[in-house]
């Protein structure tokens, strides 16, 4: 009897259409599934196999076992919420200055306590930290000295290979002398942010904007145009196009696969067309892919280097998201611009760490990373099932939430009345904390919107919090 498919396991697809059922309301709340006999029949497999596909939907909080009667669905396909409204930020460019809210924000974060939906990475419980230990200690082993020498501007080339073989998953096709390894993805994006702008340079982003680029652009005195973008589909290409009319753009820069902090994907005809636009106007594009690995469907995600043959996209990434933040191992193939990456590196850090570099090297040699991923991503997925649950039973029903294919952050839209700077403060009384929208934009907006992880694994702590959070939305005045 045939267990496995060469799409992966039987009991996954069995599982993955039922989900399909439940999601779109064919299989509603109370609805009893069929028993194990009636799909073991239908399927030909074993019993084990159903009950596999059964405890995988039930790890996701969409069915349920009752005893001595069998699963019944739970989860209410049919009662969502309404995605984000897509947004329209001021068409003009400001000077990023420092932010006394972004500074405060990560001073409390450095204290904390209770349930915090604010962390920009997963749980370490979804990590494989005995395995990470393992694989240190045989780096260890086999460097030179035990790691101590100093290792090349290109970073090592073990991990560089492993890194340029896994292109192919997103439709690349790297080569490890076109990757420079770098200390986490903030170094990738400053690098290449210094290598293709000057100071009082405009480059344009997403709006909603990731709190950590307007931070680096702030640094290097850039300034800023946010352009509309969709919580699905992504920035406003069009909108694009007439700013690059209107004035001189520099640079852009996305998260174009489930991006922080809409969680939306720029489809591949866009991101093909976004491609064409920067080769016409000869313009570098930035794109941050750190969360395209953590995809919920069954391929990753192309990236919008997938479709440069101009070297005009600067691709960065790094493990941080996915498995381990303190390594602080990013890279980035700048393309036409290596040359002037590779100089910057040089002046202002040289080299990078050469023990967890060989020891990431290792890790994904032996497939740990990939099983690693499968994992997490199942867990994710579950989490982003439970988290939408809560809030559509906690929160008002005009809340507004984006539903990331991906990743693990939401963006929530929260009735226009409610500041979420002050609801925070609130919040944290009862050791709750998230990001709120004002962190996002340089702008006079997104005041009633928030940021909140799914990268915490569930537990009756976090439905509490979710409930006392949306009972504090409700009531605020």
């Amino acid at each position: 009897m045939k267990e496995v498919t060469t799409t992966g396991f039987l009991y996954v697809e069995i599982a993955e259409k039922l989900e399909n059922q439940i999601l779109e309301g064919v299989l509603q709340v109370g609805d009893k599934l069929p028993s194990l006999r009636v799909l073991q029949q239908e399927y030909g497999v074993s019993i084990s196999t159903i009950l596999q596909a059964y405890y995988f939907l039930e790890a996701k909080s969409l069915i349920e076992s009752r005893p001595r009667s069998g699963y019944y669905v739970v989860f209410c396909g049919n009662k969502t919420l309404e995605n984000p409204v897509k947004s329209s930020p001021d068409k003009s460019s400001v000077l990023v200055s420092s932010s006394d809210l972004i500074v405060d924000f990560f001073h409390k974060l450095d204290h904390d306590t209770g349930i915090n939906f604010s962390r920009g990475v997963p749980s370490s419980e979804l990590l494989p930290i005995a395995k990470l230990n393992k694989v240190m200690h045989e780096a260890i082993i086999s460097l030179p000295k035990g790691g101590t020498a100093q290792g090349g501007i290109l970073g090592r080339t073990s991990l560089r290979r492993q890194i340029a073989r896994r292109s192919v998953l997103w439709g690349g096709n790297l080569k490890e002398d076109e990757l420079v390894i770098t200390s986490g993805c903030t170094s990738a994006l400053s690098l290449s942010l210094m290598a293709v702008t000057k100071p009082g340079d405009t480059i344009a982003v997403e709006s909603p904007v990731y709190f950590g680029l307007l931070q680096l652009a702030n640094t290097l005195g850039l300034r800023v145009h946010e352009l509309p973008t969709d919580s699905v589909t992504g920035l406003d290409i069009d909108a694009l196009k007439i700013a690059l009319q209107n004035q001189e753009i520099k640079a852009i820069a996305i998260v174009s696969n489930f991006s922080n902090p809409l969680g939306n994907t720029m489809p591949d005809a866009n991101k093909q067309e976004l491609v064409r636009v920067i080769q016409e106007h000869e313009i570098p594009l930035i794109e941050d892919d750190i969360y395209g690995d953590i995809y919920y469907g069954k391929q990753r995600p192309t990236t919008c280097k997938t479709y440069d043959n101009s070297g005009l996209v600067i691709l960065c990434n790094s493990f941080s998201k996915t498995l381990a933040s303190g390594y602080r191992i990013g890279w980035v193939a700048a393309g036409k611009f290596q040359k002037e990456v590779l100089r910057l590196k040089l002046y202002l850090s040289a080299t990078t760490t050469t023990i967890t570099e060989e020891a990431m090297a290792i890790f994904l040699e032996k497939g740990r990373y990939d099983h690693h991923l499968r994992k997490m991503r199942q867990t994710l997925h579950a989490n982003s099932l439970k988290y939408m649950s809560a809030i559509v039973n906690y929160f008002p029903e005009n809340t507004r939430v984006s539903k990331p294919q991906g990743g693990f952050l939401f963006w929530i839209e929260l009735p226009s009345h409610i500041d979420t700077r002050l609801l925070l403060k609130t919040a944290e009384n009862f050791q709750i904390k998230f990001s709120p929208g004002r962190l996002f934009t340089l702008q006079n907006q997104y005041n009633n919107c928030m940021r909140l992880s799914y990268g915490l694994l569930w537990n009756d702590d976090i439905d509490s919090a979710l409930q006392k959070l949306g009972h504090l939305v409700k009531t605020y005045n």
